[in-house]
């Protein structure tokens, strides 16, 4: 029983905290706004429900299938160290991983038609946490490099970084905006400065989302951290100025059917005009590109 109550209150706490935040914003009227169409209610369910249920799970598997095969010595073999190696473990081999496939994301087209879904829609909302296409998370390194992690016997600190992780994402991405409490008091700015250098705020991942920097707010292409927001701070990707865009979205503001959208390349839109109409389009992103004229 011991042993299962871990688990159970990784599974719990995320969970809880997406419906919390998701009611929040429901009654804040969120997702009653006319730009959120029934492919963004799907994208972002099937998403959600996918990702803990089917990929993640899959790729676990997969993992703990070949590991005993090719390195059988290795299981449990840091086991007995410190957890501080572990939680070091996860934040190099998980949350820095995932903050370059982020960042690459952003930089090459292929890989940008598989994040895409995260950045067309046009508000920010617990709900669009998860929305990426299934190719993009089933090749996210950080899942891959957690199972062996996991294999090499720090499954325990995972069962309490995993949440950790997840709650801090969810709060950046959500309405409910949480930091602007730090930034109204001037006696709390001290704590504000550490926090925001420290993890993933609304403040600084809004930004990430905001629709062009012309704004002064928004650094489309910065701002790449999850759970952790000092990579950003070391790689130079960042950007904190304690205020929230006003506009989100990407610069081609196309929708395709939320299947599209979700199984590229699998399957590809049949409009020429989108940037999933074939792995290599006319139209695909650059980000050296000034995409100003698209976004007024």
């Amino acid at each position: 029983m011991f042993n299962m109550q871990p688990e159970l209150l990784s599974k719990l706490i995320p969970t809880v905290f997406l419906l919390v935040l998701g009611v929040i914003e429901a009654f804040g009227g969120l997702y009653l706004d006319d730009d959120r169409t029934k492919d963004d209610f799907t994208i972002e369910l099937v998403s959600l429900v996918t990702l803990p249920t089917l990929i993640q799970p899959a790729i676990l598997l997969t993992c703990f299938m070949v590991f005993p095969l090719v390195v059988p010595d290795l299981a449990d073999y840091f086991l007995d160290y410190s957890y501080w190696w572990h939680i070091l473990a996860f934040l190099v081999f998980d949350d820095l991983t995932q903050y370059w496939w982020h960042r690459i994301s952003h930089h090459y087209p292929l890989m940008w038609k598989l994040h895409r879904p995260h950045h067309v829609v046009e508000e920010m909302g617990v709900l669009v946490t998860y929305r990426n296409a299934t190719l993009y998370y089933a090749l996210l390194p950080g899942i891959w490099f957690s199972a062996l992690l996991i294999y090499l016997g720090m499954g325990y600190v995972y069962l309490f970084y995993l949440p950790v992780k997840l709650v801090v994402i969810l709060l950046a991405h959500s309405e409910t905006k949480w930091d602007r409490f730090l930034f109204k008091y001037p006696v709390l700015h001290p704590i504000a400065w550490v926090i925001e250098r420290t993890i993933s705020t609304p403040s600084t991942h809004f930004a990430h989302h905001g629709l062009t920097a012309e704004d002064g707010v928004s650094h489309p292409n910065g701002n790449f951290g999850n759970l952790l927001f000092i990579w950003d701070i070391i790689f130079g990707t960042a950007k904190i100025t304690r205020k929230y865009p006003t506009k989100f979205g990407a610069w081609n503001q196309m929708k395709e059917p939320w299947y599209v959208q979700l199984l590229f390349p699998i399957i590809k839109s049949k409009d020429p005009r989108s940037e999933l109409h074939s792995l290599n389009t006319s139209l695909d992103y650059d980000p050296a590109k000034d995409y100003s004229e698209y976004t007024r």
